[in-house]
């Protein structure tokens, strides 16, 4: 899943004090280092960064380490600073060394608030293999890579076929040169990693915003560091067992709730020539992706162009740019699209992460029935969100058990979740809600896209973040945000 950041928008919203506020906190002694962080292609003038050596594998914390990139955007009002607010934006595979910077570029409708920015050193940092940090290859090909996470399969013969493909790259990921670091490529090792950080910070709690599987990464530390976790803000949720079988299948729901919001935009936009009504637009899809699974326009296959609607929903202004591509290959010609391909790294550490994690199932079979459940229940994108992985034949099983979401612990969570995700289903978000019991609070959204603060516009879900993060104060019980025009 991407980092998520568009637009974000501030005003208020009725809450009751759950956690007490810290006092105001000089900047603590800590052990690192900052000084210049690596070249991006926007300025991060108000960014430090530094190098902080972790175990590989924490039952021996005396052996062999490797190296995370961390970031720090330091609060500028010492009077206000109450402590320091990790972040991560998701992933897996993803890096964050840049998030806090990301979160406050000015072309956004709303920045992270200053409020924010104040109370908080924002602390980025890419995870272990990712990156900047230690990172791990599975020497993916470059055909490999186009195929994608899970190619969209039209019949059981093309599950065989990945099936190929996927155990290919397993044996890949566990042969190449950085196969010794995947038993250790886990959410619960980032997690203690994170830990780390807090300590070389100086810091007795820490904050967290994560977003999408950052989610799940804040679930599990706070989960393993009840006492050292202090406001827990997790933002477009994964449910409580993480980026497992379930949460994969979850895609094919996901765009079956976001789509009638694209398919409305269309149909009120006539210029793009794909119909009138919703009900049009959504015949226009199923019509398009027939005639591209037929005869492709150049690398646009149908499969292609259903993860296309996928990954062009998940945030409201990518519309105009999906709908120009629709209709370009409805005339057959290929679209011109925007957007940063990911990298062999961001690949090859999703599958350390989400491999490693949890058991998947093996049998080919298995995924066969699957795959024919889901594109009959989840016909845009079932078929290939059900399609068998790497997963399946990885070679690198975790050294521990998963980590086990419960409520013990202190009323320091705030979920916060849209109603139409497309990468992170409402339906998986309320299992994470259960399982935190009363821990956590939910703050749900009437609005589609993968992200909630500052990414998305609504002004009663983003004050309610804000609220939590400086003051301490979250909605006395579960509540809803109405959606809003403007």
């Amino acid at each position: 899943m991407k980092k998520f950041l568009l637009a974000a928008a501030i005003a208020a919203v009725a809450a009751t004090a759950l956690v007490p506020s810290a006092s105001a906190a000089p900047s603590p002694p800590d052990t690192l280092k900052w000084g210049t962080c690596p070249a991006t292609t926007f300025p991060t003038p108000d960014l430090q960064c530094t190098t902080l050596k972790v175990p590989l594998d924490y039952r021996d914390p005396g052996g062999r380490e490797i190296d995370l990139l961390v970031s720090k955007m330091p609060s500028k009002n010492p009077e206000k600073r109450r402590g320091v607010l990790l972040t991560n934006p998701g992933g897996p595979g993803v890096g964050g060394w840049d998030y806090p910077q990301l979160m406050t570029l000015k072309g956004l409708p709303a920045p992270l608030p200053q409020s924010v920015r104040d109370a908080y050193d924002v602390i980025g940092f890419d995870p272990r293999g990712v990156g900047h940090s230690t990172p791990v290859t599975c020497d993916l090909t470059p055909e490999q890579q186009a195929i994608g996470n899970l190619p969209y399969a039209k019949d059981a013969a093309d599950v065989v076929k990945q099936a190929r493909v996927a155990k290919a790259e397993a044996k890949q990921c566990a042969t190449s040169k950085t196969g010794w670091m995947l038993p250790h490529v886990t959410t619960a090792n980032t997690a203690r990693d994170m830990d780390r950080i807090r300590e070389a910070l100086g810091e007795t709690q820490v904050s967290y915003l994560g977003g999408s599987y950052g989610t799940y990464l804040g679930a599990v530390y706070t989960t393993m560091f009840p006492r050292r976790s202090d406001r827990i803000v997790l933002d477009s949720n994964l449910g409580p067992d993480g980026y497992d079988v379930d949460a994969m299948r979850a895609f094919g729901r996901g765009l079956e709730d976001r789509f009638p919001d694209f398919a409305k935009f269309a149909a009120a936009h006539p210029e793009y020539g794909l119909g009138t009504t919703p009900a049009q637009v959504t015949a226009k899809f199923y019509d398009l992706a027939a005639r591209l699974d037929k005869k492709p326009v150049g690398a646009f296959t149908g499969g292609i162009f259903r993860g296309l609607n996928f990954s062009f929903t998940y945030g409201d202004t990518s519309f105009p740019m999906l709908a120009a591509a629709w209709q370009s290959l409805d005339q057959g010609k290929v679209p011109t699209l925007a957007g940063e391909a990911a990298t062999e790294n961001a690949f090859a550490a999703r599958f350390a992460v989400i491999c490693t994690d949890s058991v998947w199932p093996k049998s080919v079979a298995g995924y066969q029935r699957d795959v024919a459940v889901d594109r009959v229940r989840y016909p845009m994108l079932g078929a290939a969100s059900a399609n068998i992985s790497a997963c399946a034949y990885w070679q690198a099983p975790a050294t521990e058990p998963k980590v086990r979401i419960t409520g013990n612990g202190p009323s320091n969570v705030l979920l916060v979740q849209n109603r139409r995700d497309p990468g992170t289903p409402l339906v998986n978000a309320r299992k994470l809600r259960a399982a935190f019991g009363d821990r956590a609070r939910m703050v749900t959204i009437d609005q589609g896209g993968h992200g909630a603060y500052v990414v998305a516009p609504n002004k009663c879900g983003n004050n309610a973040v804000t609220d939590f993060l400086v003051t301490g104060e979250r909605p006395a019980h579960d509540t809803s945000c109405a959606a809003e025009t403007s």
